[in-house]
């Protein structure tokens, strides 16, 4: 058991947990967060009775809720008590049971069509993807917060997640020996190497990669970058988490993305998955991937900008110096022809 629990926590879990549909929900959200309209796909049922099941396991303390927007969230958090207290009663269910794998690959197939809509945007935006950022708020000031969270370097590999254009392995093309962006669309990756060749950027590179699972040994990173990225994503703890294991010891994990907003339009326009995040939000996900927060900064647009103009925050953490399981190698591995 993950901890002691009163007796009474115990017997309100074990209600709210002993019904078909709450046991179901559970296993979902414990594998990752979920709004309500997410789990009425999922399951089959109608909004109404997912609500009226999500409230008894939040009063229960199973689950957590918050909020974007005019949407809610929902997960399992181990984290706290009754998050903690779900997870080992999840721990006795079989998961080769035939409705847990069919809720299981529901939510995948979900996930995977969220991801599809996004990557087609991108196919249809790659060429006008920096002006599309700028609408939000000064780049010149968003880079510049960058450089400054950084530093000078000089830095021996730095990795670009969710690279688009190129533009970060740009920005800091003075501050690293080896530059390797990752990107899942291939009409972005184009577009990077064409602004990449005709900079004469030899020592960065982009690749065909996947943000949850990285073609890098672990701890080879000094710095990576994840820039505008968090918000397109269905599982950013995850991204997070495969960021971390990437990084050396005392090798720094920057995160730029919008701070909480309210403006839905960028859900069906602009493919955001969501609307901006809260800093202990992301501050609570680089701590559960073993990161040390170092910096947090919000950079809020100036007066006239318009409605369109949202507040850009940044989050600096940093891989412990002893994390016994990192081994940096001697030198940084050579990037691939592409």
């Amino acid at each position: 058991m993950a901890g002691s629990f009163a007796s009474s926590e115990i017997v309100a879990a074990l209600k709210a947990a002993a019904e078909p549909t709450r046991l179901r929900i559970l296993l979902l959200l414990a594998a990752g967060e979920l709004s309500v309209k997410d789990l009425t796909v999922i399951l089959g049922q109608s909004q109404p009775r997912i609500s009226r099941h999500l409230k008894l396991l939040a009063e229960a303390g199973l689950v957590e809720r918050f909020r974007e927007g005019s949407w809610a969230y929902f997960h399992v958090s181990d984290r706290s008590g009754g998050g903690r207290l779900a997870l080992d009663i999840l721990s006795l269910v079989d998961g080769a049971d035939r409705v847990v794998a069919r809720d299981r690959e529901r939510a995948e197939a979900l996930k995977r069509e969220r991801e599809a809509a996004s990557q087609s945007y991108f196919q249809a935006h790659a060429a006008d993807w920096d002006r599309i950022r700028s609408l939000h708020i000064a780049e010149d000031d968003v880079e510049q917060a960058i450089a400054d969270a950084l530093g000078p370097g000089p830095f021996r590999l730095l990795v670009d997640l969710g690279t688009g254009t190129g533009r970060i392995l740009e920005l800091l093309a003075d501050r690293y020996e080896r530059g390797i962006g990752f990107d899942l669309n291939n009409a972005m990756l184009a577009y990077a190497r064409s602004k990449l060749s005709t900079a004469r950027l030899s020592r960065a590179q982009v690749r065909h990669g996947d943000l949850y699972d990285l073609a890098l040994e672990d701890g080879v990173a000094d710095v990576v970058i994840m820039h505008q990225v968090l918000h397109f994503l269905s599982e950013p703890a995850l991204a997070i988490r495969e960021a971390a294991r990437a990084l050396a010891p005392g090798g720094r994990l920057l995160i730029i993305d919008f701070a909480p907003h309210n403006l839905e339009f960028l859900r069906d326009e602009y493919a955001h998955d969501r609307l901006g995040f809260a800093p202990g939000q992301v501050e609570g996900w680089m701590k559960d991937a073993g990161l040390t927060p170092r910096l947090h900064r919000d950079l809020a647009p100036s007066q006239g900008s318009g409605p369109q103009a949202l507040t850009v925050s940044l989050w600096l953490s940093e891989q412990p110096r002893d994390a016994a399981s990192r081994a940096r190698p001697a030198t940084t591995p050579a990037l691939e022809a592409q």
